[in-house]
């Protein structure tokens, strides 16, 4: 028999998170690792369980993400992102909640363009008047 799952894809900055929610007890892995091991800090611990906590679904899926690119921050809000999506396609009635929350909304931040004549986006050579 199938076992019923549920997929998400979540962006931040340049980081993409593809999660599947699988039936379980709540175990999150990231690459593989336990969501303890592959991330320090508790902010971005708990921002990764927001939407799960927001739905009261914590201990009902196990969360398994695949993530790449960006840092630390960048990858922790994308898996927000695919698990709000994968939340979404699992059932359709959290769709107010995860809304109000912001948490299907990608966010547009990215980091802005090198200008020629500056050394970075918008920081200019130092002045010198001699």
């Amino acid at each position: 028999m199938a076992q019923v799952q549920y997929y998400g894809t979540g962006r931040r900055k340049k980081s993409i998170a593809r999660v599947r929610l699988v039936p379980g007890e709540g175990r999150i892995f990231v690459n593989n690792k336990e969501l303890n091991d592959y991330f320090g800090m508790d902010t971005l611990k708990a921002d990764i369980r927001r939407p799960l906590e927001l739905t009261g679904t914590l201990h009902k899926f196990d969360v398994m993400a695949k993530v790449e690119g960006g840092g630390f921050t960048g990858q922790a809000g994308a898996i927000r992102h695919g698990i709000a999506r994968a939340l979404l396609e699992a059932d359709s009635e959290y769709r107010p909640l995860l809304k109000k929350e912001g948490f299907l909304t990608r966010d547009p931040r990215m980091k802005e363009r090198k200008k020629y004549g500056l050394k970075k986006a918008r920081r200019a050579p130092q002045f010198s008047k001699r």
